[in-house]
């Protein structure tokens, strides 16, 4: 398949570090790239989205063949790595760059994440409103190499990230 044929989805789930693994290597995965978007810095470094004060959120994009991996299959691996209710980060990272989001790249996706959360709303899943947005993606801007893939290049440190942050936790008690 040509790469032509590949498409890009974008995700906000808190901190990138822990976005990449749950959709790294699955057959039609091309790459997932952990970044920034949605900001009002031009070409932000980590540092400046960290502050909280580019208006970026921490996102990781998903290169992906539709052939084989559909959208809505990425959706619902999505959902069930966040806590969708939480208006101000997720788990233990606070802050505007660490809220939920869904950055759609078209109108096909658009709809696909309105309805995805529409029937997560309607499964009464969790008491408190679903906050994750839904947002037309814009420019990406790539997070430095020692950002990419870090739960391949630093598992002890990942793997204790997840332990400390609640994440762990939380996803287990609602969504397994």
């Amino acid at each position: 398949m040509s790469e032509l044929n590949y498409e890009k989805a974008t995700f906000a789930g808190g901190c990138f570090w822990c976005m990449v693994q749950p959709f790294d290597e699955l057959p039609g995965i091309i790459k997932v790239e952990s970044g920034f978007m949605g900001g009002h810095v031009e070409d932000p470094t980590y540092e400046q989205v960290k502050s909280g004060d580019s208006g970026h959120y921490e996102v990781v994009q998903i290169t992906y063949d539709p052939k084989v991996f559909a959208y809505d299959k990425l959706l619902s691996l999505y959902w069930p790595q966040i806590d969708p209710t939480d208006p101000d980060g997720q788990f233990h990272d606070r802050g505007p760059q660490y809220r939920t989001a869904i950055f759609y790249h078209n109108r096909e996706q658009k709809e696909k994440a309105m309805k995805s959360k529409e029937e997560l709303v309607n499964s009464k899943r969790f008491a408190k409103p679903i906050v994750t947005g839904i947002i037309e993606a814009s420019t990406f801007y790539a997070a430095d190499e020692k950002h990419q893939y870090f739960y391949k290049k630093s598992p002890n440190e990942y793997k204790e990230d997840r332990r400390i942050s609640g994440r762990n936790e939380f996803i287990e008690s609602h969504w397994e």
